[in-house]
């Protein structure tokens, strides 16, 4: 399938997600229920729902988006560089309505594909999630609430789908398989698991948008390796 689909014919995403409030007695008090509710099933006996709370970020109805990385391969002079832009804004719905808006034009165009790694579990699900609870249309591309199977993978791919080969038993990270590939690392400063302390204890946005930068960067280096091409060099990297 990817030998058919033309690599600067891919927009390249990844998210980053944080709780809705730096500390759960910040949640009004029907929210703290129903997190309570929610994290039974994966805290301990020892541990109450403020205790797990850090992990929040990752589910749409108590997180947000603070970073939206997109970018695309392009050629100048016979030479593959990559080319992103990050969409980040405190106010969620600025920032969903400026990624929605260019991803609507990006892929008005025929053969237009979006990537993510794990993006059918995750980014994509979450974008189009946010959208809608900010009161925001659903990008075409996104609206997929009852699409078949086959008619997701038409428009949306993903790295860790194609490294399954129909096996649904693991889950294999970005960052191992860009050891695999020996692909430069994006890890090389924080990780997902970070985000959250580093936005609201440090307050440092640029260090989590250059992080999620670096991703997508990854991201299209481990589609050009699966198509058993030449990736693109960290000085090759275009950031508008």
């Amino acid at each position: 399938m990817l030998e058919a689909i033309s690599s600067e014919d891919i927009l390249f995403i990844d998210i980053e997600t944080v709780p809705q409030k730096a500390d759960f007695t910040e949640l009004p008090e029907h929210f703290q229920k129903l997190w309570d509710k929610k994290s039974v099933y994966f805290r301990d006996e020892t541990q109450a729902a403020s205790d797990v709370y850090e992990r929040a970020g990752i589910y749409a109805e108590f997180g947000r988006i603070i970073c939206i990385s997109a970018g695309v391969i392009i050629q100048k002079n016979g030479e593959r560089f990559y080319r992103v832009k990050s969409f980040h804004d405190t106010d969620e719905k600025k920032l969903l309505l400026a990624f929605n808006d260019m991803l609507e034009k990006f892929t008005s165009n025929p053969g237009k594909k979006l990537c993510a790694h794990n993006g059918i579990e995750f980014d994509y699900p979450y974008i189009a999630r946010r959208t809608l609870i900010n009161g925001l249309r659903l990008p075409r591309i996104l609206d997929i609430s009852g699409a078949k199977p086959w008619e997701i993978k038409d428009r949306l791919l993903d790295t860790l789908q194609m490294w399954k080969f129909g096996d649904y038993k693991n889950y294999t990270s970005l960052d191992l398989l860009c050891a695999v590939f020996d692909i430069p690392t994006p890890k090389d400063d924080i990780d997902g698991s970070q985000v959250a302390q580093t936005y609201y204890q440090e307050g440092d946005l640029d260090r989590i948008i250059r992080y999620c930068e670096k991703d997508t960067l990854a991201l299209a280096n481990l589609i050009l390796r699966y198509k058993g091409e030449s990736i693109i060099s960290i000085d090759n990297l275009l950031v508008v």
